[in-house]
């Protein structure tokens, strides 16, 4: 029986079909029905009823599938039995958000890398949404990420490692100007909705009822603010104090109290507790000055 072969089926039940689940999966649609056959004829029954526009579960595929979930549960929690062993030797497949790639993370790496020589941290990068998804599939032990926003996949843990704040970017000089005259007078560069901070900020803009003029929508906070300082409209950011105080540009805080976010490590529920994880949430946390909450 092959864990990747039931990771699929899972994949399949969530998703709905055998190409979405593929996609998830990073398999083709052929390959994902080879695996499901592979099962099918290992246990001697059939699991999808085909003969509807979209797969569905047989009630044999049911049991398998709830059956599966403690197998996959307690092969995820091998590793983490492994590293408690050899004393944090062993690898993390980790995803983390461009904004932590760009400050914490290249710091947290280094000093987790001199303290633990024989660990391995393997890194994607990603927006949350889809760095949630990843974890919640088995692709990734764990993603730094922002603090879920709904809708998110269920049974995810998360654990607080640093909050930023969200504020009004604008060209330099314009300190004495109102929030809202800001966001009025300049084109407004926005932060994609498809990421959980571009969520967060769309909702509040929709509270303030703001008459906008919309020029960029962009998913890297990095060319939003290189774009802002060349003059080309204002943006909502969320950035560290640290970070903001480094800027040559307008700060207002974005939000009344201003609005902001915590910056989380999210792990499945079955795979919490690793001590790879919680040495990378204690570096960072000395690192930032984090969270305790």
């Amino acid at each position: 029986m092959s864990i990747r072969a039931l990771r699929t089926l899972h994949a399949i039940a969530r998703h709905g079909s055998f190409g979405a689940a593929g996609a998830a999966v990073g398999l083709t649609q052929s390959a994902v029905s080879l695996q499901v056959k592979s099962l099918e004829a290992e246990f001697g029954a059939q699991l999808f009823d085909r003969s509807r526009r979209l797969p569905m579960l047989t009630e044999a595929g049911k049991i398998v599938l709830e059956k599966s979930a403690e197998v996959l549960a307690l092969y995820d929690q091998i590793g983490a039995a492994l590293s408690d062993e050899q004393s944090l030797a062993g690898r993390l497949k980790l995803g983390a958000i461009q904004t932590a790639l760009a400050r914490e993370l290249p710091d947290a790496l280094a000093i987790l890398n001199r303290q633990h020589p024989r660990a391995r941290v393997h890194v994607t990068a990603g927006m949350s949404a889809e760095l949630s998804l990843q974890v919640a599939n088995g692709e990734l032990d764990a993603a730094i990420a922002t603090e879920p926003v709904r809708p998110h996949p269920p049974d995810l843990v998360a654990t607080p490692l640093y909050q930023d704040r969200f504020w009004i970017v604008a060209p330099a000089g314009q300190g004495h100007r109102t929030a809202e005259d800001l966001l009025q007078s300049y084109p407004f560069i926005r932060f994609d909705r498809a990421s959980w901070a571009g969520r967060m900020i769309d909702k509040r803009l929709r509270e303030m009822r703001l008459d906008l003029h919309e020029e960029m929508v962009l998913d890297s906070q990095r060319v939003i603010l290189t774009m802002v300082q060349k003059g080309l409209g204002v943006a909502i950011v969320p950035m560290s104090e640290a970070e903001r105080r480094e800027l040559d540009l307008t700060c207002v805080p974005f939000g009344t109290p201003q609005m902001s976010r915590w910056i989380v490590l999210l792990e499945r529920q079955s795979h919490t507790g690793g001590r790879l994880g919680g040495e990378l949430v204690r570096i960072i946390r000395d690192l930032t000055g984090g969270a305790q909450n």
